[in-house]
């Protein structure tokens, strides 16, 4: 017990708030591509943050009123947070559609990668040898992911373009969110900074949002999995602007990162167990290797500190 009340030191909290973040991105893929199936991506993106904004606005109504001041005038570069984050949605949720959640997953992590490169460059973040290797080896596992599960859609080439030029949009877009808001959650608090970026898209969106679908009768199990989508989306991002007050963005990049493997986890549970919800490509022998680098750069580039 002494050990783990040690080791639980500001860079140690980041990363596990970073963790369960990236747990939560992982089953998130799946639960978007079922969402598919009933809804277009212009309406789970804002169906998304309006539960998430209605959460914020609730809870806080009873624990937290101060903290909705924040809605009488927020911050520029608040407003500007939270058109990141709705591009971000939009790209990664059309890359769900058009190339799957294997592979979204994977280009998605362009942002975690590009965050890093960010953190060295601008925000002077140190680096030693031990992460500057773990920081290639991961993208090295990435480079081989993409690779080998590039080829399993070599028949749906356009279609597949299409959501890799919309998966890197989401990723660009994610890095510039993700610097505006390590500025942010300083002056901030991070579920203040949250509510404005979440409410922000859902006016965004709106005009987009089929609202045919969303009054149709469906079953209450897909509600259920809407709203969980929602509630994702605030614990996901919660626990993710938390991490940057008390970690190195170049380090919480490489956690994040460790979410397609969870991903590909489920995925092969799911064919294991012939669960049939959408068409699951197979995961070549490769792009686990490649999974293996990853999570070997990942443990390398977050750092063990020596005691």
């Amino acid at each position: 017990m002494y050990i783990i009340v040690i080791s639980m030191n500001n860079q140690t909290k980041g990363v596990l708030l970073a963790a369960t973040t990236a747990l939560l991105w992982g089953m998130l893929a799946i639960g978007l591509k079922v969402s598919l199936n009933y809804f277009d991506s212009y309406t789970v993106v804002w169906f998304r943050f309006f539960i998430a904004t209605v959460s914020l606005i609730s809870i806080f109504s009873i624990k937290k009123p101060s903290f909705l001041n924040v809605l009488k005038k927020p911050p520029r570069l608040m407003l500007l947070a939270g058109l990141f984050l709705g591009f971000n949605y939009i790209g990664y949720m059309q890359g769900i559609k058009l190339a799957g959640p294997a592979a979204t997953q994977i280009i998605i992590q362009t942002g975690p990668i590009v965050l890093g490169l960010v953190g060295f460059i601008i925000f002077k973040e140190k680096i030693n040898l031990i992460r500057g290797i773990g920081f290639l080896i991961a993208a090295l596992g990435f480079s081989v992911f993409y690779f080998y599960q590039i080829s399993e859609f070599g028949t749906e080439k356009t279609e597949f373009t299409k959501g890799v030029a919309w998966i890197l949009f989401g990723a660009l877009s994610w890095v510039s969110y993700a610097v505006t808001n390590k500025k942010l959650v300083t002056q901030w608090h991070p579920q203040q900074v949250n509510l404005i970026v979440f409410a922000l898209p859902v006016i965004l969106f709106l005009p987009m949002a089929d609202f045919s679908a969303l009054t149709s009768n469906h079953e209450w199990w897909i509600w259920l999995l809407m709203i969980a989508l929602g509630i994702n989306t605030v614990v996901a991002y919660g626990t993710l602007a938390a991490s940057f007050k008390y970690a190195e963005a170049n380090r919480i990049s490489i956690v994040i990162t460790l979410n397609p493997i969870i991903t590909f986890i489920f995925l092969e549970i799911m064919m294991t167990m012939n669960v049939q919800w959408f068409e699951i490509k197979p995961v070549p022998t490769m792009a686990f290797a490649g999974a293996a680098l990853v999570l070997l750069g990942a443990i390398l580039a977050v750092g063990i500190k020596r005691r």
